[in-house]
């Protein structure tokens, strides 16, 4: 097994494997903290990129009708950025940028009209992102032909909510909660062999702001009111494997089990209004990604891979099972590397019902949603 192929085929391959996790992934889910950036040869590496995904969800019924709305799922963004230093031969560290979590959705008049026949109130729009930025160890020791790597560190994550309603505009905002990560993996560069176990604590969230009435202002004042409230996002566990088959070929998975059960509803207080809260109800889930990278050139490498996440939903919302066919392309240019990928999920059908916790019944068919994704790293 070549020595570049562990350098681009390798890089190539993480990259979009990341791609396909993000395109669509289950519940909230969106950027991934590029750690992976430690395994990269060079005593100081910098990899920066994004990726555009465009969901396409939409209801196929509203309350047993035709649904006319177009998608509600809103196109957006994820960031992502890695600087990591090597301290010495057998220990490193990086620092790591991304939003690992992240939902918008705009609401069109026939899903409005239902909640509203529903609730005497309805919603617009309503988005979340979070943003991540953390610090990794690594450190590497001699194991027979290859090297255990021992990884930890912590995260700092804040947490912002907006929810356009008829009755008025909610803003909760967490400047910054700590988390932390840790793992093990084991490789032999030689035969490009590695498996690693990572584990991503949860995060908890308190949560303050304020709700300005809109239609409730002839009720309440238009004055803003205090919000508080509290939310948990969940923890992970993922195991990737990769190994070379064949001079310039890799193969390589992973599983990933998500607590998604922890996010029963989001939990808030309105001052006179009183207590909130967003229903959701999940169930844990399950990603399981399969993929192949092939060396061209020695400058050229490719990747293809398929990846299914189990959807998370019991009802009060419509998030079903995923599956997301990526590809991908690496190109040593200039003093470093550029890679260039693209995504295109299938999300399958899907219901929801006020007996399961939604303010009213509508189901979904078939839809898809496209990613695409580019990034550049330089070594030293």
């Amino acid at each position: 097994m070549s020595s570049h192929f562990n350098k681009t085929g390798f890089a190539a391959a993480l990259a979009f494997a990341a791609l396909c996790s993000t395109a669509h992934a289950g519940g909230f889910s969106r950027g991934e903290a590029d750690t992976d950036i430690l395994f990269e040869d060079g005593k100081v590496v910098l990899r920066a990129g994004t990726t555009f995904v465009s969901p396409d969800r939409k209801y196929g019924t509203i309350s047993g009708v035709d649904a006319t709305d177009g998608a509600f799922s809103d196109t957006y963004w994820i960031p992502s950025f890695a600087a990591k230093v090597g301290i010495s031969d057998s220990f490193a560290c990086a620092v790591t940028y991304t939003q690992p979590f992240g939902a918008s959705s705009t609401f069109g008049a026939q899903a409005q009209a239902a909640e509203a026949a529903a609730t005497g109130n309805y919603t617009i729009h309503k988005e979340f992102i979070t943003n991540e930025l953390g610090g990794t160890c690594d450190a590497k020791f001699d194991a027979g032909p290859g090297k255990i790597h021992i990884l930890g560190g912590v995260f700092a994550e804040d947490f912002s909510y907006t929810e356009e309603t008829f009755f008025g505009t909610l803003k909760l905002k967490d400047d910054s909660a700590f988390g932390y990560r840790f793992g093990v993996a084991y490789d032999i560069p030689e035969y490009a062999m590695r498996a690693q176990l990572m584990y991503r604590s949860k995060v908890e969230h308190n949560v303050d702001g304020s709700f300005t009435p809109d239609a409730l202002a002839a009720v309440v004042g238009a004055t803003p009111l205090d919000a508080f409230g509290t939310g948990t996002l969940p923890q992970s566990v993922k195991l990737s494997l990769q190994s070379g088959v064949a001079p310039g070929w890799l193969v390589y998975g992973s599983v990933q089990w998500t607590d998604w059960s922890v996010l029963d509803t989001l939990d808030y207080e309105i001052d006179v209004l009183g207590p909130q809260s967003d229903v959701y109800n999940w169930k844990d889930s399950w990603s399981i990604q399969g993929g192949v990278a092939h060396e061209f050139t020695d400058k050229i490498a490719g990747t293809l891979n398929l990846t299914w996440d189990q959807g998370v939903s019991t009802g009060a919302d419509i998030m079903s099972d995923t599956w997301t066919l990526g590809a991908g392309a690496s190109l040593n240019a200039g003093p470093g590397q550029f890679l260039l990928g693209v995504g295109v999920s299938y999300m399958t059908s899907g219901s929801q019902s006020t007996a399961d916790g939604a303010d009213y019944d509508a189901t979904a068919n078939g839809d898809w949603a496209y990613a695409i994704t580019s990034s550049y790293k330089v070594s030293f």
